[in-house]
Order: C-alpha cells, then sequence, then structure tokens
C-alpha cells in the first residue's frame, strides 16, 4: 500500500484529532517542490505528535529524521509509511548533511522536517545542520511551529539562507519567539 492511499485517512484523522483537542492549523504549504521544514519548539515528544497532526492537516507530504533506533517492530512499517527517515548520529553530522544533501539533488520534489533543537531536552543553542543541509541543496527553509499557549499549529515565513549563518538564524529565531512547547524553554541563542 502508498502513502498515497493512506493521505486522505491521515487528513481526516488529524482534522477529527486536532478538532476534539481543540487545536487549529494556520497558514499553508508555500508553492515550492522542495525545502526543509523546521518543527519547533520542540520539547515533547508530544510537540513531534501535535507538528505531525497539523502537517496531516495542512496535507504537506513530508519526510522527518529520527533515531534509528526508534524504528523497531512493531512501530518501523508505520513510521516509514509516515515519513521516516532513520538517522544513525554516531555516524557523524557531516555525514548526515551529505546524505540530505544528496536526496534533495536526486528528487524532484522533497519536503524533510527537522526539529533544529535536536532533542527533546533544554537546549541553549540550535544545532544548525538544517540551515547546512539547506544552503547545500540550495533549498529554502520553511518554519513549521506549534505553539501549546494558544493551541495552534502550522507554516510561517520562508527563508531564502543568505551564507550569513548568524543573521540567518538570528531572523528565524525571533520568528519562534512568541510560541510555547509543551514545556517552556530558554529562549534559543
Amino acid at each position: 500500500m502508498n502513502n498515497w492511499l493512506l493521505r486522505p485517512f491521515f487528513y481526516w484523522f488529524a482534522s477529527v484529532s486536532l478538532f476534539l483537542m481543540g487545536w487549529k492549523a494556520k497558514g499553508k504549504t508555500p508553492d515550492l517542490n522542495k525545502f526543509v521544514l523546521i518543527a519547533a519548539p520542540h520539547s515533547s515528544n508530544w510537540d513531534f505528535v501535535f507538528f505531525l497532526l497539523i502537517i496531516f492537516k495542512l496535507k504537506i507530504p513530508v519526510h522527518w529524521m529520527a533515531k534509528h533506533t526508534m524504528f523497531k517492530w512493531p512501530f518501523k512499517r508505520l513510521l516509514k509509511r509516515l515519513g521516516g527517515i532513520p538517522v544513525d548520529r554516531s555516524s557523524g553530522k557531516g555525514n548526515i548533511v551529505q546524505s540530505i544533501t544528496d536526496a534533495f539533488e536526486k528528487s524532484k520534489n522533497l519536503i524533510i522536517t527537522i526539529a533544529p533543537s535536536g532533542t527533546r531536552e533544554k537546549v541553549a543553542r540550535w544545532k544548525t545542520g538544517f540551515y547546512h543541509i539547506a544552503r547545500q541543496a540550495k533549498v529554502p527553509i520553511v518554519c513549521g511551529f506549534i505553539d501549546y499557549q494558544h493551541k495552534i499549529g502550522g507554516i510561517g515565513p520562508v527563508f531564502n539562507p543568505s551564507g550569513d549563518i548568524d543573521a540567518d538564524m538570528t531572523a528565524i529565531r525571533s520568528f519562534y519567539a512568541k510560541f510555547s512547547g509543551k514545556y517552556p524553554q530558554p529562549p534559543y541563542s
């Protein structure tokens, strides 16, 4: 069974689930074939669940990276059908950036969502792999968000990496300053 057969079910399930929990989806998918979609904030596994529900509601055909240890029976097939890409982080950051960059180059349509915090733990600094992937693959960065305080999630602005990582990261992080995950985090630097 292909993912396109499951999409109507995912859309229905996400729409009903969000409605029953009082959440709303905001924004729309940019008219782009390829981009890196930031998923933030990411303070708990529930942030990930709500972000996926928002993605399904907005009908965005994303792929997402997660620790390879998540992809075990009985969830392995389901997680892959939901767009999961197992990543072994012990192989080194540069290898992951290069492999995702290569995937963008080989694909006509590809949306990869990445949580820049890199973990659910409190962090003071975002990882920059998403930025390097977008820059090397020559694709834009789209800001996806959730906000527990207002029970909304969705799609924000599109950023084209300029090469000035400090300025670009400051602009991207400023967009997220108003949103809160399940567990409040310090402002990102």
